[in-house]
């Protein structure tokens, strides 16, 4: 018996193409022209859907520049006010997801820029099971850019607790050299930077946004960690490259923070960091790191004093989770003198 049906009716239909995911890119700037003029135009080239700048009350033309530029992709968000890099990110992506909401967003200050072609290596990526992906970041010579080394927690992870304990320091959990050289599947890390985080618009729903209070240094590293303990997974692939185009006052090898107001905010970050990252082995841990940390003091040269002095205001803060003292009484703390 022949069916009445049509015949074509019963050919199986097509499938339709996966939609091509939008992806947008967050630039957090505040008086380096220079280097954000490099980072947009970088961004530009991209196969990107959105570049938007968030401007920290920048007064060197930064405004003027971004008038300029007559690409429908570019939106510039201005603060009155210099909300540091964390109130940046946080208010930046806040807005971003809000208003254009993308399937991916890549974070970034205006010091830090994808390698040509990035986006579109991103875009062939299978993703599947992972909610961020960490770059490999890199300076201007190829090197790997050490302010941006991502690590395996060694608090949460046996084999990176063991070296680390045996004397291998910061090499015990950072990832190493030869990671940067090439892999086929993404490996697991517990913490990146804010230079080349690729953020699902799921990770943020479950994530939420940076905390602003931090100002600056340390809100990568507690957001990314917080992210892991909800159960977020975070990637590193080699592949997906960006470039740090930054210099460190780093004399004899040691990092110096100009201006002093920096001091405040890198230690005291500091220990929320480490709070979060070693949990109940947190109290046991400071003393050894208050020991480290005074010891920083000799590479102040004349400022040592000014800088223990700072040190000590950061310190109390921190293990008080004090996040409201105002920048202007920062700064001016760090500026006085005994």
């Amino acid at each position: 018996m022949r069916s009445s049906q049509d015949p074509q009716q019963s050919l199986p239909l097509p499938c339709p193409a996966p939609a091509r995911p939008r992806i947008a890119a967050l630039v957090v700037t505040h008086n380096r022209l220079d280097k954000l003029r490099v980072t947009v135009g970088r961004l530009l080239a991209e196969d990107i859907d959105h570049v938007v700048v968030f401007d920290n009350a920048s007064g060197d033309g930064t405004r003027e520049y971004l008038d300029m530029i007559d690409d429908p992709r570019l939106l510039a968000l201005r603060s009155l006010e210099n909300l540091g890099g964390a109130g940046g990110f946080a208010q930046g992506m806040r807005h971003l997801v809000q208003a254009l909401d993308p399937d991916w967003l890549v974070v970034m200050d205006d010091d830090g820029r994808p390698f040509p072609g990035t986006i579109a290596q991103f875009r062939a990526l299978d993703l599947t099971g992972w909610d961020a992906l960490g770059a490999a970041v890199l300076t201007p010579s190829g090197e790997v850019c050490e302010m941006n080394r991502p690590y395996r927690n060694p608090f949460w992870r046996l084999p990176e607790f063991l070296r680390t304990l045996a004397g291998a320091g910061r090499r015990g959990f950072h990832l190493g050299d030869a990671t940067y050289a090439g892999q086929a599947d993404p490996i697991e890390i517990d913490m990146t930077s804010f230079v080349g985080l690729f953020l699902s618009r799921a990770s943020i729903a479950r994530a939420g946004y940076p905390d602003e209070r931090l100002f600056i240094y340390g809100d990568d590293q507690i957001y990314t960690l917080e992210m892991r303990r909800k159960g977020l997974r975070i990637g590193f692939l080699p592949e997906i490259r960006f470039e740090h185009d930054t210099v460190s006052i780093q004399p004899g090898g040691h990092l110096v923070l100009r201006p002093m107001w920096k001091v405040y905010y890198m230690y005291r970050n500091a220990l929320l960091a480490y709070r979060v990252a070693a949990g109940p082995w947190f109290w046991p841990l400071l003393p050894v790191l208050a020991l480290r940390w005074r010891g920083k003091a000799r590479h102040y040269g004349p400022d040592a004093a000014r800088f223990r002095k700072i040190l000590r205001r950061a310190a109390r803060d921190g293990l008080r989770r004090r996040l409201d003292r105002p920048h202007a009484e920062i700064v001016a703390m760090s500026e006085q003198r005994d």
